[in-house]
């Protein structure tokens, strides 16, 4: 038949004995950025303004600055998870393909970087 075996068929299996790994963690990270953009709109929503003053103080505060640091993380692992299959599926070249995915993986790195540290300053009172 050219499937592989039929345990590897039942796992889900593919040539790269990964299964669907990639898939479900591109989908967990979808469900854990809804589950906390809902917590920020809420929590947002309930501000009673919007003043530098009241979102600093807000910011600062245990729990909004961990949700605020694992969305920037969850957000910018979903959007690498996302990018690199569009790269795999259209780039043809090896090696440009290879250059890209570096520069994704050092763009999403340096961007979830910037945010956690900007959230750790607000949340450290260091921010002027």
């Amino acid at each position: 038949m050219g499937n592989g075996t039929s345990i590897g068929r039942v796992r889900g299996l593919g040539s790269a004995h990964h299964g669907a790994h990639h898939w479900l963690v591109q989908r967990f990270t979808a469900i854990g950025n809804l589950v906390l953009m809902l917590f920020l709109v809420i929590s947002l929503a309930l501000q009673p303004n919007y003043s530098y003053a009241t979102m600093t103080g807000w910011a600062s505060q245990t729990l909004p600055a961990t949700a605020l640091a694992l969305l920037v993380v969850s957000v910018f692992w979903h959007a690498r998870l996302g990018l690199q299959v569009l790269v795999e599926d259209y780039v043809p070249n090896s090696g440009t393909r290879f250059g890209v995915l570096a520069l994704l993986n050092l763009a999403t790195i340096g961007g979830g970087a910037f945010g956690v540290v900007s959230i750790a300053r607000l949340a450290l009172g260091g921010a002027a």
